[in-house]
């Protein structure tokens, strides 16, 4: 279906910062009150209410906060790279701006939102089109294809973490893989990456946990099936890299197409 794995979510009051992360889809947010940083390699971007800002498939940032008491809040739009490609007649593209200021693209994003709640198909698809038209003009084609992490000799170890995603992983396991040292695979692992080993694979676990979660999930199950100690250690983790606990997140699952 041409919109699957199109969805939203909604943060409100935001009062924690998020880790360096990184998202397979493109992350389009529209700050509805505060300011949101985002921490890309060498640069901080800074965006008011009012504000679009888009990060590109398999960008590396982080959201620190401002202040800890400067509440802020926003909804978030995830595009699928396929479907985005669909969206620009068969091309790839990448944002170059990632801040937009566009009072018709903010009305757009939001009648989307509102369509997505209310599941009306024809909708979604019509202002998706009329959303990427304007966005369009802040981007520009990609030619070669969206590539994961680029780990240099360490490419094993990807594979490796995603088809064991579920299990334990200990830094010995993975730097006997890579045939280095656990000091020192943790230091070019870094290096590669920009994230931890630990932060890396707590990221990959909760993104490929929160696909299984459906309205009549057993959460619990799902976080010791993961591996974590226990429902306040999946739940906090959670949160921390999707910015809402996974009950809220079940909650509002009718929100995700």
């Amino acid at each position: 279906m041409l919109l699957d794995n199109l969805e939203y979510l909604t943060i409100q009051n935001q009062v924690t910062a998020f880790p360096k992360h990184y998202h397979e889809t493109f992350c389009i947010s529209l700050i509805h009150k505060g300011i949101e940083q985002i921490d890309l390699e060498g640069q901080s971007l800074y965006s008011e209410s009012g504000s679009i800002t888009i990060t590109n498939p398999y960008e590396i940032h982080s959201n620190p906060l401002i202040d800890s008491n400067f509440q802020l809040e926003f909804d978030t739009i995830y595009i699928s790279k396929d479907l985005m490609k669909y969206l620009f007649n068969g091309k790839n593209v990448i944002f170059i701006n990632r801040k937009i200021n566009n009072g018709k693209a903010n009305q757009l994003f939001i009648q989307l939102k509102n369509a997505m709640d209310l599941n009306n198909v024809k909708a979604i698809e019509y202002l998706l089109f009329q959303f990427v038209a304007i966005v369009k003009h802040y981007s520009q084609i990609k030619k070669e294809k969206y590539s994961r992490l680029n780990f240099g000799s360490l490419n094993n170890i990807n594979d490796f973490i995603d088809n064991n995603i579920t299990n334990k992983f200990c830094l010995d396991e993975l730097s006997k893989i890579a045939n280095l040292n656990k000091y020192g695979f943790a230091k070019k692992f870094k290096a590669s990456t920009g994230m931890t080993t630990m932060n890396y694979i707590m990221m990959k676990k909760i993104f490929s946990s929160k696909k299984l979660i459906t309205e009549h999930s057993e959460l619990t199950q799902i976080a010791y099936d993961y591996q974590f100690s226990d429902m306040a250690h999946f739940s906090k983790t959670f949160k921390r890299y999707i910015g809402v606990s996974p009950k809220t997140f079940q909650k509002n699952i009718s929100s995700f197409i």
